[in-house]
């Protein structure tokens, strides 16, 4: 009774915690916050000196005093103190911008978490959402939620895969009748694309590069397959990249061609769709026919890959497309739990268990 007036007074919040991105959904107004998962701090008081965009501005460019962290690595909190002090941050956004109704009374909060974390890391979440200044939060595995988000008939009889690839993991989850039926959480995602990338340069070039020049890369010409050629003589793409030499020590530009960015990212990629591969292998064979009828549905940044769905498709033989705005998918399925409360009381982890 109390929690339902006091829902009516503060705006109820769904919070997509990525490792590499972060995604806040206000409920009634849509997402509002779109930032990096990045805090930047002193190295020995630990003052927060930046969150977000500002933050992410300074990774590799900080003097020694100043440290940049991911305060997510692998999907899971890997820094409590970071975590709470960047929801704080966005909490305290919302409310100075008028985008959360009530000050005084706090939200509801509805965050996504892989399927493959513990009870301890679930219990950090929501510890970290709490402390930060939410009066409830509930959390739900992140394949569900993008499925809600999607608006698919999770609740019937019929089987659907959804893969969320993001930064630091790749969920692949097997969905029927309201519940996960076979599900894979692999810590290889986005980061270990630029790891390995920074790798590949290291070795090939003797070359260093930054994190944030590895991501950029991975983003300009990245690809799981190669393009089909409108003609024999039209070239891959190309970008000059620039780095430390690891001989000399200077500085040094060299000229990297999409199809070296994809040699270096196919180990990871197929990780991936050697997980897929397997997921498929184990389904109950009247939920097979389902997959290959609906095919398989990306989502997630790392989904935006040129040319994943077809490799995914051609190695599984099985149809792969990519969702609409595959980034949002999660944080907008923990919004329709925030308005429906018998759907929320269906798909919450507690202690473990849905």
């Amino acid at each position: 009774m109390f929690d339902s007036f006091f829902s009516l007074l503060s705006s109820d919040i769904a919070i997509d915690l990525g490792t590499a991105n972060t995604f806040i959904l206000v409920k009634g107004k849509g997402i509002v916050v779109r930032e990096p998962s990045v805090v930047a701090r002193n190295r020995k008081t630990k003052e927060i000196l930046a969150i977000g965009n500002k933050a992410k501005k300074m990774v590799g460019k900080t003097p020694l005093m100043i440290e940049t962290v991911k305060p997510l690595q692998d999907g899971v909190i890997a820094d409590f103190e970071a975590t709470v002090a960047m929801l704080k941050f966005f909490f305290e956004q919302l409310s100075s911008g008028g985008q959360l109704l009530n000050k005084i009374i706090r939200p509801r909060v509805v965050i996504g978490i892989p399927s493959g974390v513990t009870e301890v890391e679930q219990k950090a979440v929501q510890d970290a959402a709490l402390s930060a200044g939410a009066r409830k939060a509930y959390l739900i595995e992140e394949p569900m939620a993008a499925a809600i988000g999607l608006g698919l008939p999770i609740d019937q009889p019929q089987g659907t895969l959804i893969v969320d690839v993001g930064g630091g993991t790749t969920e692949i989850a097997l969905i029927s009748l309201g519940g996960i039926v076979i599900d894979r959480c692999l810590r290889v995602a986005g980061d270990e694309m630029d790891e390995a990338l920074t790798n590949f340069i290291k070795l090939k070039y003797s070359l260093l590069l930054g994190q944030a020049s590895a991501e950029e890369i991975k983003i300009q010409l990245g690809s799981a397959m190669a393009p089909i050629k409108s003609s024999p003589e039209q070239k891959e793409k190309q970008m000059v990249i620039r780095g430390r030499d690891l001989e000399t020590g200077l500085p040094k530009s060299i000229k990297i061609s999409a199809q070296e960015v994809r040699e270096a990212i196919a180990p990871v990629i197929h990780q991936i769709i050697e997980q897929i591969t397997e997921v498929i292998e184990e389904a109950p064979p009247e939920l097979t026919t389902d997959i290959v009828a609906k095919g398989i549905i990306l989502c997630g940044g790392c989904s935006l890959l040129q040319g994943l769905d077809k490799l995914i498709s051609e190695e599984t033989k099985i149809p792969a497309w990519t969702a609409e705005e595959p980034q949002t998918c999660v944080v907008r399925g923990c919004g329709k739990l925030l308005e429906n409360k018998d759907l929320l009381a269906k798909f919450k982890v507690i202690g473990g268990l849905r």
